[in-house]
C-alpha cells in the first residue's frame, strides 16, 4: 500500500536522453578534427619517416624478382644505381650522367574510341 502523501517516480525519470542528431554530427566533426590534427602533428614530428629526405631521391625502380630490385637514386645530383633484395642493399654502378625525366603521361583521346554496344553486338554475333 502506497502512504498518501508520497510522490513515485517515473521509470526512467533520471536516464540520460537520446543524443540528437547536431550532437552526433558534433562528435564526428571533433573526431575528424582530431585526426586531421594528430596526422599533421605527426608529419611534423622529427624522424616521423614521412617527410621525403632532402637531396634523396628514388628516380627509377624495377622489380626482377620476389623480394629483388633495382633501384636508380639520386643523392645530391649524383645518380647511383642500387641493387636492394632481403638480405641489403648493393651499389651497383655510379651512373656518369643521369637518366632522362619520364615522358609525361598522355591521356587517351576519348572522343576516337570506337563504340562500345557496336564492338558487343559484334563479339556477340560472333560468338553465337
Amino acid at each position: 500500500m502506497i502512504a498518501a502523501g508520497t510522490t513515485t517516480a517515473k521509470v526512467g525519470q533520471h536516464a540520460a536522453a537520446a543524443p540528437s542528431m547536431f550532437g552526433a554530427v558534433l562528435a564526428l566533426l571533433a573526431v575528424l578534427a582530431l585526426i586531421v590534427g594528430l596526422g599533421w602533428l605527426l608529419k611534423r614530428m622529427p624522424g616521423s619517416g614521412f617527410r621525403p629526405a632532402e637531396g634523396l631521391r628514388v628516380v627509377a625502380s624495377l622489380t626482377v624478382g620476389a623480394k629483388e630490385r633495382v633501384v636508380v637514386v639520386e643523392v645530391n645530383g649524383e645518380q647511383l644505381l642500387l641493387g636492394v633484395t632481403a638480405g641489403g642493399i648493393n651499389a651497383l654502378h655510379r651512373l656518369p650522367e643521369p637518366l632522362p625525366p619520364p615522358a609525361p603521361t598522355r591521356l587517351p583521346d576519348f572522343k576516337h574510341l570506337p563504340n562500345f554496344a557496336q564492338m558487343l553486338q559484334q563479339r556477340l554475333r560472333k560468338d553465337s
